[in-house]
């Protein structure tokens, strides 16, 4: 059975900080990504990418040991023209206003882990 392409935590990236390092000099996801109502923008470049121009390769969950402000999600992602970067999101109370498309698009809940 084929779900996805997402790797989940599946090996240990450490903290968050820790993630985006390795995720950046190690696998080559070097650009920044602001999160759009429908879009993603690549900070430096102000070109953004709607749902159909991007793939999210990578999920890492971060939960705040004590202070539930501190959760956040890691997505890795490569775009349609190959740039690959890092998005940080939060979730649950503190994730943000974004379109039904693009939250489909990023919902764990549709790439779950095989056991």
């Amino acid at each position: 059975m084929i779900l996805n392409k997402i790797q989940f935590k599946m090996k240990d990236y450490g903290t968050l900080s820790q993630a985006i390092n390795k995720l950046k000099l190690e696998e080559g996801y070097e650009e920044d990504f602001n999160l759009l109502d429908e879009e993603i923008q690549i900070k430096s470049k102000e070109q953004t990418f709607g749902t159909e121009e991007f793939e999210v390769d990578k999920v890492l969950r971060f939960e705040g040991m004590s202070n539930p402000d501190d959760n956040a999600i890691l997505y890795a992602i490569t775009t349609s023209d190959n740039h690959k970067g890092l998005l940080v999101d939060g979730y649950g109370i503190s994730s943000g206003q974004i379109s039904k498309k693009m939250m489909k698009k990023l919902d764990l809940k549709d790439h779950r882990e095989l056991d």
